[in-house]
């Protein structure tokens, strides 16, 4: 199962980072992790730990 995310229009600034942020989704995507899509939204793969959204969202 695919899990597709809006990403928000800017960070919070909360610690840890929020699964919605900017930041996190082009991180995943740097990684090979997600994939961003033309419209905008960010599909995330279905492969992703918990351990890798962890590093993602750590300040």
């Amino acid at each position: 199962m695919k899990l597709l995310v809006k990403p928000k229009r800017g960070c919070c600034k909360s610690s840890p980072r929020c699964k919605r942020c900017p930041v996190v989704t082009k991180r995943l995507v740097k990684r090979g992790l997600a994939t961003k899509r033309s419209d905008g939204f960010v599909v995330i793969a279905p492969a992703l730990t918990k351990k890798q959204l962890k590093a993602a969202r750590k300040r």
